[in-house]
């Protein structure tokens, strides 16, 4: 087969060619940036947040740079392909173009939506505001948004995923095996032969720099402080969500972003949480709520927690909490029977449920809000718990409480999916005493 040379007229522009490259690297580094969110708490996740933030902006701008380009600068005909191929390259090409639109907006609605309203400084300096609207809207309505943000965010961080491999593919099917120099329509330099070994070599510093976006250390972040009216968290403080892609202050998810801590209390924090074992005899998890009949009281008989804490250690304080759901049990005989059934808990098919924690902060003396996300029939949200904790010596007691809104977990189907007899908002209860493990 006769080797294809493309001269000036069938390459990019300049303009067109380094726009190219800088949202690739970018866009590299930012899914590196992306995998490191679901890391643990602390100084490091919170950096990584911030600086996802900014990368998914700046890919934003570039993306509309790269379009006004276009606009004005027509593109190089496309080389001589097969119909099949042709289709396929103009689909994937506008299909990058959607994508790396919409994920940065989707990440900008998980940062907007999100119930703790942490500003945005692209890289620590400019000021980059919240989508106007957003934090206006009702507190069920916001937190809608701020899921379906989320999860939008990561479908579509692997479908960007998937797309980057074929329009890959394609490019190396080309240039290796097909004797056509198709990338030097896009490469700013090379010709001939090196061209094969520059389309390696981009393969490499791609996946190098996602690796350079999930192990690049970073140093904590403190904001600078905006207006009161911006940065009011809601009445309960949970951590934000950031996308995928899930990507995330999301979630969307699929996901939620610690909240801020200044820099004397993370320079500060240099004690070691310790580990805590539970004492089952004297702790319990329970809940209440009431129906036409009368009360429901039940709770739990096994479950499990992990526990990392210390007061003066915060940012590095963890807490896993598994729950046996096949134990639970009800004042009323009755009750006790239902609970279980695939209208309420189904425990055959979710025999547990899973809350861990993500963030935890004081609210003054000794009084905390623990923000985490809990696991119920298979559904995951956001579940702070707010608790009183008393230490004395290598002992112990914590009393907390939180409200669950069953609706958002499927917990109560048919007949039992209205609030009317029985309301959506349960109460749970949670005390427990552990002492510190040497």
């Amino acid at each position: 087969m006769q080797k294809v040379n493309f001269g000036s007229s069938a390459r990019y522009s300049a303009g067109a060619i380094l726009i190219h490259w800088l949202t690739a690297a970018a866009f590299a580094f930012q899914i590196g940036l992306g995998w490191r969110l679901d890391g643990p708490n602390g100084p490091q996740t919170f950096a990584a947040f911030q600086l996802h933030k900014s990368v998914g902006i700046t890919i934003l701008l570039l993306t509309l740079a790269r379009i006004a380009w276009r606009l004005t600068h027509r593109p190089p005909p496309l080389p001589a392909l097969a119909p099949i191929e042709r289709i396929g390259a103009t689909a994937v090409h506008h299909l990058f173009y959607v994508l790396l639109i919409l994920m940065p907006l989707s990440g900008w609605l998980i940062v907007s939506s999100s119930k703790v309203a942490i500003p945005t400084f692209l890289y620590g300096t400019v000021p980059w505001p919240h989508i106007p609207g957003i934090a206006g809207l009702a507190p069920a309505a916001k937190a809608m948004v701020n899921d379906v943000a989320g999860e939008t965010h990561e479908i579509m961080a692997w479908i960007a995923l998937a797309a980057i491999a074929l329009h890959v593919l394609g490019a190396l099917k080309h240039q290796l095996f097909e004797r056509g120099d198709y990338l030097a329509r896009m490469v700013p330099f090379g010709a001939g032969r090196v061209l094969g070994a520059v389309a390696l070599l981009l393969v490499v510093g791609f996946v190098g720099l996602m690796g350079a976006g999930r192990t690049v250390h970073l140093a904590p972040v403190a904001l600078a402080p905006a207006p009161a009216a911006a940065v009011a968290p809601a009445p309960v403080a949970e951590a934000p969500a950031e996308t995928p892609a899930p990507p995330a202050e999301v979630a969307a998810a699929p996901v939620d972003e610690p909240a801020a801590k200044p820099a004397e209390e993370v320079a500060a924090a240099v004690v070691k949480p310790s580990k805590w074992a539970v004492r089952m005899a004297s702790s319990s998890i329970a809940f209440h709520s009431k129906w036409s009949q009368g009360p429901i009281d039940g709770g739990f008989g096994k479950w499990r927690a992990d526990i990392v804490f210390d007061p003066k250690a915060l940012a590095d304080s963890s807490a896993t909490v598994t729950i046996d759901m096949t134990s639970v049990t009800a004042a009323d005989s009755e009750q006790a029977s239902d609970l279980p059934n695939n209208d309420w808990f189904a425990v055959k098919t979710h025999p547990t449920a899973v809350w861990k924690s993500k963030s935890f902060r004081s609210t003054g003396g000794d009084k905390y809000v623990a923000a985490g996300m809990l696991t119920l029939r298979g559904v995951s949200k956001p579940l702070p718990v707010s608790f009183t904790l008393t230490i004395k010596g290598d002992v112990a007691t914590m009393t907390g409480s939180a409200k669950i809104d069953r609706t958002l977990f499927g917990v109560g189907q048919n007949e039992w999916a209205v609030t009317t007899d029985i309301p959506g908002v349960i109460d749970l209860a949670i005390a427990i005493k552990a002492d510190r493990v040497p």
